[in-house]
């Protein structure tokens, strides 16, 4: 087995790049995206033995390394183009924030004669992961004191139904319609076509346009940037991109310490906001280009990461109870969501929001070209780590009751 971080490193990256290369070659790749290949070759790899399912190389990248490419992506957001798509995506994750609270509540209910006599405390870690992303799963499960095996056991199944659900939502809009966004193969002739054409002589304001098709040229060019930099990247790009998107995430973490209230991944994106509005910050180019590319990584180590012996080593019911939430999670996000009238980009992207947090919600919206979704999926990620806790302490002690601890 690969064990060295610096080599797990290096396979991931490997993989990333593999799955680049065929989304761009290939049809059948193009249509699956290379995030999802990622995660599958990565899951493959993991599970057949070649890298390890657990290494300080998938901390640093679902941490520091996740951290300074949502920075980068978020230098290259207009704030303009994201009104339209707000209020539908707070519908979206209102719905799946509620589906999930169903989804553990029937899950305790299904699975409690074979988890056991701390299901109550499952509900309430499941019900606040799935609302906003793992930061709520370790704080209900401190909170509730649950037992180290069964954490243990959770954990596991978390980190692996949350790799199932990534793949099973970049799959869904290639089934239900992708509802904004550009597809695969377009992205890359799109990124192509831009690495190819001349910078543009004139600025926005030297054509009149309304503002509905100012928001779609910034969302399309955003979109584009994700795959291409429009022209040659300068080391003078690079080393100002560093400076900024680490500056960032430093200044992000020292708030986040001074002000505990706020998680600092809403200071990362105030300050990456505040940043991307400044006409210099705009200028640098290749910011989106290197964050999807971290993004892509960090995709790759969440499926490095779900080992599936491991649920086997402390009990299957652990694991069918996570996938029933996520299951019951989903037939009602989508069945409720396209019954309202959402389209199924924004589902996807607010069942990331509410499955895995802020980090998915903007991987899968980077993934699948979701630029005007980008910063409304990481607005309800925020509000998902600010209601998850609530929500799943108290379907913690409804089931409490219920079924007795």
């Amino acid at each position: 087995m690969i064990a060295d971080p610096v080599a797990v490193l290096v396979v991931l990256a490997v993989v990333v790049w593999l799955a680049v290369q065929l989304e761009e070659r290939y049809k059948l790749f193009r249509s699956l995206g290379s995030a999802l290949v990622g995660i599958l070759a990565a899951m493959v790899l993991s599970n057949a033995g070649v890298i390890p399912g657990e290494s300080s190389t998938y901390e640093f990248l679902m941490g520091p390394g996740v951290s300074v490419g949502i920075a980068l992506i978020l230098f290259s957001v207009d704030v303009r183009t994201v009104f339209s798509a707000g209020p539908k995506m707070l519908i979206a994750f209102a719905i799946g924030a509620t589906a999930t609270a169903v989804g553990a509540t029937v899950g305790a209910l299904a699975w409690a004669p074979s988890v056991g006599e701390e299901t109550w405390k499952l509900a309430g870690q499941f019900t606040g992961t799935y609302t906003g992303g793992g930061m709520n799963f370790a704080a209900l499960g401190q909170a509730l004191d649950t037992s180290p095996d069964l954490f243990t056991a959770a954990t596991a199944a978390d980190v692996i139904v949350t790799a199932f659900w990534m793949a099973a939502c970049l799959s869904a809009p290639l089934l239900l319609g992708r509802g904004g966004g550009a597809a695969p193969a377009a992205r890359w002739a799109g990124a192509k076509a831009a690495a190819g054409a001349a910078p543009p002589t004139g600025s926005p304001e030297d054509e009149p346009r309304s503002a509905g098709a100012a928001d779609s040229a910034a969302t399309d060019t955003l979109e584009k940037a994700l795959f291409g930099t429009g022209r040659a990247l300068r080391l003078t790009d690079v080393s100002a991109l560093v400076v900024l998107a680490v500056g960032s995430v430093a200044v992000a973490g020292w708030l986040g310490g001074r002000l505990p209230g706020l998680p600092e991944v809403l200071w990362l994106t105030t300050v990456s906001l505040a940043l991307a509005q400044v006409p210099a910050v705009k200028r640098v180019a290749g910011a989106a280009m290197l964050g999807n590319y971290l993004v892509l990584l960090f995709l790759a180590s969440n499926g490095a990461r779900s080992v599936v012996a491991n649920i086997f080593e402390v009990g299957p019911a652990v694991f069918y109870y996570a996938a029933t939430t996520v299951a019951i999670h989903g037939a009602i996000i989508f069945g409720v969501g396209r019954l309202v009238g959402l389209d199924a980009g924004t589902i996807t992207v607010a069942s990331q929001a509410n499955v895995g947090g802020a980090a998915s919600a903007m991987a899968m919206a980077s993934a699948r070209g979701y630029g005007e979704k980008l910063l409304p999926g990481v607005a309800v990620g925020l509000l998902g780590y600010a209601v998850g806790n609530y929500t799943g302490f108290a379907v913690a002690q409804l089931l409490r009751g219920v079924l007795g601890g």
